[in-house]
């Protein structure tokens, strides 16, 4: 790689860091859950509509976001909606009244919907479109969602909910690296660069349908076990609620591992392949989540999040390549998708185990890795706008 490709790649290290600021709080109401459950006394379906509340606002305005930056660049969004996301989750523990804590919670899912877009847009043409870049813009989210079971157990866990103020600093912290960032490019870009915002080829609506019901079947997979693997693997494993935060944890890291995989793979194998095997691979590694106990659910944690989470950047870029004349539209479904309608069901499984148990609740959640396999099997690679302009380093 040459010199001047390592300066156009400045950008995304920035960007990837400040995607993990902003991931915090994706993970941080699904760790928040057994806090409010047990400060609260909150039942499941209850907790788990405070995760409805952060995603159900994003399924809407995320996409709406993502055709906003299809008509405009918008780069000012990633450092104010940043923080727009940190200071829901701050609020969210300093009232006993279950409607505001909706509102605020709510608030953060606003400006998470807000940062994915253009985030994604800005991130590809600051990795040229390369598989490897975006992989490692997606590994920041990854990152932030491992960490902030361990951030929320750190300052819940030793101030109560009272102590969530402290959970804006992320935030402040991803404001000011999306900045960072966004300078960088200023400086590294030449002028008129990535200045067209719409990119040659035929939107191809049915296949990014396809593409969207797959990515809907892994959303309701990974926010189903997001909100309540910390109150289910204490049940298989024995402990308490640090058995949980370690379990969320597990689940969350191996994303990050997913993630860059990904990239790398699919430089090598096709990004449809390599989605397709990850769907079909996921099927036993929730069957172990549901049925194997003791410390081996730790291990299927992992694999499930690793098959999980391969496909995930590769998701991005199959959806702006199925619709290259709205890349934020786009993007916006396919982040949005990620947590909005996993967050959707969340509720409906809530309310299954506060009637059954949390066991029968899960189970249902083996098939649906198998239903994305299907819904994806007729789909064809796109040609991607980098590809016709000439060879993009991987």
């Amino acid at each position: 790689m040459t010199s001047s490709s390592r300066r156009r790649a400045g950008p995304v290290p920035l960007l990837s860091a400040g995607h993990a600021c902003v991931d915090v709080y994706q993970g941080s109401i699904a760790a928040l859950v057994p806090f409010f459950v047990a400060e609260r006394a909150y039942p499941y379906a209850a907790a788990a509509g405070l995760v409805l509340a952060a995603s159900l606002l994003s399924s809407v305005a995320q996409p709406l976001f993502g055709v906003l930056t299809d008509r405009w660049a918008m780069p000012w969004l990633l450092p104010v909606s940043t923080l727009a996301g940190g200071v829901g989750v701050a609020l969210c523990g300093l009232t006993d009244q279950y409607a505001l804590t909706l509102v605020v919670v709510a608030f953060s899912g606003l400006g998470v919907a807000a940062y994915h877009p253009e985030a994604a847009r800005v991130a590809r043409i600051a990795g040229r479109g390369s598989h490897t870049s975006m992989g490692w813009f997606s590994l920041g989210g990854n990152l932030g969602f491992a960490t902030s079971p361990l951030l929320v157990s750190a300052v819940v866990a030793t101030g109560g909910l009272a102590a969530s103020p402290l959970l804006v600093l992320p935030a402040v912290a991803g404001a000011l690296l999306s900045t960072a960032a966004l300078r960088s490019m200023k400086r590294r870009t030449p002028p008129g660069a990535g200045a067209a915002r719409v990119s040659p080829g035929r939107d191809d609506w049915t296949s990014f349908a396809r593409l969207s019901g797959a990515i809907a079947c892994r959303s309701v997979v990974f926010v189903g076990l997001g909100t309540f693997l910390a109150l289910y693997a204490p049940e298989r494993v024995g402990g308490g609620a640090a058995v949980g935060a370690a379990a969320l944890f597990v689940l969350y890291l191996g994303g990050a591992v997913g993630t860059v995989a990904g990239g790398r793979l699919a430089t090598r194998f096709g990004r449809l392949p390599v989605v397709r095997w990850s769907y079909a691979l996921t099927v036993p590694a929730v069957a172990g989540i549901v049925f194997v106990p003791g410390p081996a659910l730790f291990v299927f944690a992992a694999a499930t999040s690793i098959g999980l989470s391969v496909p995930f950047s590769l998701h991005i870029t199959l959806g702006q390549d199925y619709l290259p004349r709205r890349p934020g539209t786009a993007s916006g479904v396919t982040l949005g998708l990620a947590v909005s309608v996993g967050g959707v069901a969340g509720p409906l499984i809530g309310a299954l185990a506060d009637s059954t148990s949390l066991h029968t609740a899960l189970t249902p959640l083996i098939a649906l890795p198998g239903l994305g396999w299907l819904v994806l099997r007729p789909l064809r690679e796109p040609v991607r706008p980098e590809d016709r302009a000439g060879p993009v380093e991987g």
